[in-house]
């Protein structure tokens, strides 16, 4: 039986407009009143999950930035895993050589030095990964990250290095050049303690090493008495792996490459058609 169901957002609980559907809500919604424990597991900031989640009334604990940081459903932090201040500003002198964009996640958000740019690169990979997108609707979408304070403006990111009131969970890297992506992760994964991952073609993540969703939802559901075999984790790329190697049942969306769906137990319908709901109903 299934007592914790751990699902990824962008590109599994999220359809390709950025929204969670009626049909993933009411599985959701269903699956917590039959008690079984619902976790968000994201590379998103806490702000930027709860921004989503708000808006369908989706009340659950968070596992952020890839298992850097995990709240509850009151938001209270439980546990933080950042990259050390020193190491974060060996992390941004090799994207910057490289001339890769790059965002910082903390604990108090994300931020750019180049806000433009984040949102042109967003576009970006949103329409190329979705042709019948409206490019319009999808920069409203976008630039609703930057007017709604998801992603905040900085001039310097030695600002966030050298002040010890932020944590610096994640650098997320961004480039249409896959040579130059690839000789990013290979470099940085020399770095001592450090996680380097992909959520989508067009970037990497970087972590702590102990920063991944696996190791996160192993230690969530420690703590509430409920086995990794009864745990089922729901996603669609590279970040997500971790989870899959941890829970008893792992689901691939539909919409998930090959790659991916070979390491699963289960293929879901993609994030258009509702997957994630069928998953949740295939195990209540």
């Amino acid at each position: 039986m299934i007592k914790c169901i751990a699902t990824d957002m962008d590109g599994t609980l999220l359809n390709s407009m950025q929204q969670i559907s009626e049909e993933n809500k009411a599985a959701i919604l269903k699956a917590q009143k039959a008690g079984v424990e619902v976790v968000v597991a994201t590379g998103r900031s806490y702000q930027e999950a709860t921004y989503v989640l708000n808006k369908k009334g989706i009340t659950c604990p968070i596992i952020c930035v890839n298992g850097a940081e995990v709240r509850s459903k009151e938001g209270e932090v439980i546990s933080a895993t950042p990259i050390s201040k020193q190491v974060a500003r060996e992390v941004a002198a090799k994207l910057e050589e490289m001339d890769i964009y790059f965002e910082v996640y903390t604990d108090k958000g994300t931020y750019s030095v180049d806000l433009e740019k984040a949102v042109s690169i967003l576009v970006d990979i949103v329409v190329t990964a979705n042709p019948e997108a409206d490019p319009e609707f999808v920069r409203q979408k976008a630039e609703a990250r930057r007017r709604d304070g998801l992603v905040h403006p900085i001039d310097d990111y030695e600002i966030l290095f050298k002040n010890d009131e932020f944590r610096i969970y994640k650098f997320l890297a961004f480039s249409f050049d896959m040579d130059k992506l690839k000789a990013a992760s290979e470099s940085l994964k020399k770095l001592e303690d450090l996680n380097v991952t992909k959520s989508g073609v067009e970037n990497i993540e970087i972590t702590h090493r102990n920063a991944q969703k696996g190791i996160a939802l192993e230690a969530f559901v420690n703590a509430r008495g409920i086995s990794l075999s009864e745990t089922m984790a729901i996603g669609d790329n590279f970040n997500d792996v971790s989870m899959f190697e941890k829970a008893g049942r792992a689901v691939a969306m539909g919409n998930a490459s090959p790659g991916i769906k070979s390491l699963c137990d289960w293929v879901t319908d993609t994030n258009d058609e509702n997957g994630v709901g069928k998953a949740i109903l295939e195990v209540l």
